[in-house]
């Protein structure tokens, strides 16, 4: 056996120059490059492999772990999980700065490889810096917190253990079932420890990532249910458009005249334009789309995970008469609501029905295009909300009074509504531009609102929601995307919990635009807190004097060097909008807007929340009668 000797850090990097993907018979590289923050745990060992030969991978220094790692999530997710980047950290507080950000990309099914070092595994220097102890075990590190986290974990104690735990490991991230973060940590002093590795181990390896096939048996039972259906309804989830579902999609909705609803995930798998997309399903939803699956008998569900967003609390549907076939290629996804279930690819499954399909025809006739005209003005409506100081009435029954109203308008200095403001920003930036987005109020707007006219432009981080997202994501989706114009769309509360990769954005000439959208506090949380009877309590931003604050964010993105904007009116977000296109640096508009002006809830849209039993507030108490009403119709499993 031939080997060639090198350290663990060295192999791992050595190995992951050789990992190819093969989709459709296209064949290319699957790890693009490795973020990385040094610590004293990784620099020597990770540190060292790196600059003696880093191969084709791509590096790229991070600020903040948890920030880094959200950078290699969106990387994966904008490019359908066909690449990835690496991440490696220090031990300890870096280290546990990726129990966010795994537990992100395990709620969405993304593949990234964390390698976070670890503690010494001869144990001889024990405690080491950083290290946490436990009376129990002195087997316990900080990493541990990452083994429910982690679709494949793994700890490397021995420089021949990397081989077969890293083999595990990309047969995890290769499969679109299992797909989800690995974790390979690797204590420190092992990183620096050589091994005769065989030389094969190092030779070109192509993961294969084929098109499950239909079993007959499901196929034919798919076919007969929708033959059988008057009403079938597509829920257009993530995994559509992972496979690449898109032209069948739109084939087989035109054909049999069945509408497509989709997922915060499936947005933009199909244009807004097209005739039959009726846009969000659920508590974000459209009242189209909602209005569609309300009188639906039979739902399609196509790469879904079936979130309480999106079946409103599984209240959305007339279970009693509604039937359920569910296309995923994870088995588990599959049963979800107790489907009849084809674990398969998206795209080839529906390929297969889209020929067995022949002489149907959906009962919707006309109402595909009347809920959607209906839905379209109800948009216009929308964009065009201006305030009144004198009598507004905003989307949310807020219980602001027109007098608080009219001191946020003061204290900010603005009048400009939410919607209205997206609206305009959809209406001006260009078609195939790429916007991202998380947390908050906006994805419930950006799921209604915002039309996209490109497939695969719309980037939804809310399988966990994840604060903080925004704008580390938009960094990895300008990594994926490089010649397109990329916003993230992020509230003043998640832009506080973490923008430091904005400066890696620039540092690395990445443009990146930032849309903020300031209106003193997490006012989501804020509505949800009074439409369930409770007063405004801690989520707004106040001074101990009771005064609203008024951050100026574009000071921040300045000192990092970004090109900055300050608007209140739709006339300076235009203009901001316009320049900031031209510009080749990354930037920033900060944008003030009204509370309480963002959409409401329409008709399916209620959302089970732990509303207390008891309480002395008659709105409270009201909300939990109307929370046991609605359970007597939801279905338990």
């Amino acid at each position: 056996m031939e080997t060639i000797r090198l350290t663990t850090a060295q192999a791992l990097i050595k190995f992951l120059n050789q990992q190819y993907v093969q989709i459709d018979g296209e064949e290319f590289p699957f790890v693009e490059g490795i973020f990385n923050i040094f610590g004293h745990g990784n620099v020597l060992g990770f540190g060292q492999a790196l600059e003696q030969d880093s191969g084709h991978l791509k590096i790229i220094q991070g600020k903040n772990e948890q920030g880094m790692a959200h950078a290699a999530i969106a990387y994966s997710k904008q490019m359908l999980r066909k690449k990835i980047y690496a991440i490696t950290t220090s031990s300890g507080p870096g280290s546990a700065n990726l129990v966010t950000a795994a537990g992100t990309a395990l709620a969405n099914h993304i593949p990234i490889l964390l390698l976070p070092a670890d503690t010494y595994a001869t144990r001889q220097p024990d405690p080491v810096l950083q290290q946490i102890e436990q009376e129990y075990s002195t087997a316990v590190t900080t990493n541990d917190a990452l083994q429910p986290l982690s679709r494949y974990w793994d700890r490397i104690t021995r420089p021949e253990q990397l081989m077969s735990s890293l083999i595990r490991a990309f047969e995890v991230m290769t499969d679109p079932a299992k797909a989800g973060p690995a974790t390979i940590c690797i204590s420190q002093d092992v990183e620096g420890e050589a091994f005769e590795y065989d030389i094969k181990f190092f030779e070109k390896r192509v993961h294969y990532i084929d098109r499950r096939e239909p079993q007959e048996r499901e196929l034919k039972g798919a076919i007969e249910l929708i033959k059988e259906s008057k009403k079938p309804v597509i829920i257009v989830g993530g995994g559509a458009k992972y496979s690449e579902a898109r032209d069948v999609l739109v084939e087989i909705s035109e054909k049999y005249n069945i509408p497509l609803v989709e997922t915060q995930a499936g947005k933009s798998t199909v244009e807004s334009s097209f005739a039959n997309n009726l846009g969000g399903l659920g508590i974000t939803g459209t009242l189209a789309a909602n209005k569609a699956a309300l009188q639906s008998d039979l739902i399609i569900g196509v790469g879904t995970r079936y979130t309480d967003f999106v079946t409103a609390s599984k209240t959305l549907f007339d279970f009693e008469t509604t039937k359920f076939l569910n296309i995923n290629v994870s088995r588990a996804q599959a049963y979800k609501l107790d489907a009849y279930s084809v674990v398969a690819d998206a795209k080839v499954t529906l390929v297969k029905i889209l020929g067995g399909l022949e002489g149907y025809l959906s009962n919707f006739g006309t109402a595909i295009s009347h809920m959607k005209d209906e839905w379209l003005a109800e948009r216009d409506r929308l964009s065009e909300v201006t305030f009144n100081r004198d009598n507004f009435v905003p989307e949310i029954d807020s219980h602001f009074s027109q007098e608080k109203m009219n001191e946020y308008a003061d204290s900010l200095n603005t009048e400009l509504p939410q919607t209205t403001a997206l609206t305009t920003i959809n209406n001006t930036i260009d078609g195939d531009s790429i916007i991202v987005c998380a947390a908050g109020s906006l994805p419930g707007d950006l799921q209604r609102l915002w039309h996209s006219s490109v497939p695969n432009t719309y980037h939804l981080e809310y399988g966990y929601s994840c604060m903080g997202y925004e704008i580390a994501g938009a960094l990895g989706i300008k990594l994926a995307e490089p010649l397109k114009e990329v916003y993230s769309i992020v509230g003043d509360g998640s832009f506080l919990m973490l923008h430091s990769e904005l400066l890696t954005a620039i540092q690395y000439h990445k443009k990146i635009n930032i849309l903020l959208f300031d209106n003193s506090g997490y006012g989501c949380i804020n509505n949800l807190q009074m439409d369930f009877g409770n007063s405004s309590f801690y989520c707004e931003f106040k001074t101990e004097d009771n005064q609203i604050m008024n951050i100026d964010y574009a000071k921040i993105a300045e000192g990092y060097g970004a090109k900055t904007y300050r608007v209140n009116t739709v006339d300076e977000l235009k203009l901001a909008l316009e320049d900031a296109r031209k510009q080749d640096i990354s930037t920033l508009i900060d944008i003030k807007v009204l509370p309480k002006t963002m959409t409401n809830g329409y008709e399916g849209s209620w959302w089970n929340l732990g509303v207390p039993e008891v309480s002395d507030r008659e709105g409270t108490t009201k909300s939990y009668e109307m929370k046991l009403e609605k359970l007597k119709k939801a279905r338990q499993y």
